[in-house]
């Protein structure tokens, strides 16, 4: 079997068939000099998938290339969670590079989809800042995992469950 995996980013057009996950949580500021999280994580993906095809939705930029209109890239962010088989929420939390506001008001509408995961290392600057997202993911049943890899893992078994769980978009 052949594991091919695609990477279709921000205000790309969003395949309408084969499994996708979603990469949630938060983006570094144009400029900065923090680096992503999400290489990591589309190398772990990449390591990890078995199945034919999978599509990665990723919030940031092919090159770095911000959104001209701020609602075209939440927009297109709203419709690639929407069309997610899985959306996977890293948050290394740190109040001063990578505070994970929007990040926040995500997981709260995407948590009782059925189709969240959730990953908040311990070691990052600001892990109390996840309690209470760690709280209500328990509440609702969502897979709270501490590593990069494990959080890919929990997604990845969504991915693989034979039938999709019903959501609905707020828009």
């Amino acid at each position: 079997m052949t594991h091919t995996m695609t990477v279709v980013y921000a205000r790309e057009p969003i395949p309408a068939c084969g499994p996708k996950v979603f990469l949630a949580g938060p983006t570094p500021r144009a400029g900065g000099d923090v680096e992503s999280w999400r290489p990591a994580a589309i190398e772990e993906l990449a390591a990890q998938w078995t199945g034919q095809k999978l599509t990665v939705l990723t919030p940031e930029s092919r090159g770095g290339k911000r959104a001209e209109h701020y609602d075209d890239q939440v927009g297109w962010e709203t419709d690639a969670r929407a069309a997610a088989d899985a959306i996977l929420f890293w948050i290394p939390r740190d109040l001063r590079t990578l505070p994970g506001f929007t990040t926040n008001v995500e997981f709260g509408l995407d948590v009782a989809t059925g189709r969240a995961v959730l990953g908040c290392p311990p070691d990052c600057p600001n892990p109390e800042r996840n309690r209470y997202l760690i709280y209500v993911a328990r509440r609702h049943g969502v897979p709270v995992r501490a590593t990069l890899h494990e959080t890919v893992a929990a997604a990845l078994a969504i991915v693989a469950t034979p039938t999709r769980p019903q959501h609905s978009v707020v828009r």
